[in-house]
C-alpha cells in the first residue's frame, strides 16, 4: 500500500483544511427536523466555547471529506482512500460523542430542574433510534 498518498490534516492545502471560525448565537431553538415539522422542541443555551469547538471539528472533517473526493478523482488507490473514510467516520463518532455529553450534562439537566424529564427522555431516545444503527 502506497503511504505517500495517506491524507492528513497538514496535508491538505491551507484552503481544505477548513479553518471555520465566526460567531454563533449562543441561544438558539433545536427542531424536530423530520419532514412536516418544524415545531421548536426547546431553547438551548451551549458556551461559546463549546459551539466553537464542535463547528471546528464539523470544519476538519468537511475538509477531510472534500480530501477524500480529489484521492478518489486523482485515482488513489482504495484501501488508501477507504482508510480515509474511516477517518472521517470515527470524527464523526467523536463529534457525535461531544454532542450527546453536552446534551446529557447541560440539556437533561435542565429539563430534571423544569420538570419536563420524561419528554426529554422521548426526544433523546427519538434521536437516538435515528443515530445508532
Amino acid at each position: 500500500m502506497n503511504r505517500s498518498n495517506r491524507l492528513t490534516k497538514e496535508s491538505l492545502p491551507i484552503s481544505q483544511q477548513a479553518k471555520h471560525t465566526h460567531d454563533h448565537d449562543l441561544e438558539h431553538n433545536h427542531t424536530d427536523h423530520t419532514p412536516g415539522s418544524g415545531e421548536s422542541v426547546h431553547p438551548h443555551v451551549h458556551s461559546e466555547e463549546s459551539l466553537r469547538r464542535i463547528v471546528n471539528r464539523l470544519s476538519r472533517i468537511e475538509g477531510h471529506v472534500r480530501g477524500i473526493k480529489t484521492m478518489v478523482q486523482q485515482s488513489t488507490p482504495c484501501p488508501d482512500v477507504l482508510l480515509q473514510i474511516a477517518a472521517v467516520r470515527g470524527a464523526l463518532d467523536r463529534v457525535a460523542r461531544i454532542v450527546l455529553d453536552e446534551h446529557l450534562t447541560e440539556c437533561v439537566a435542565r429539563a430534571a430542574k423544569e420538570g419536563n424529564m420524561e419528554f426529554e427522555i422521548e426526544q433523546l431516545k427519538a434521536a437516538l433510534d435515528r443515530f445508532l444503527p
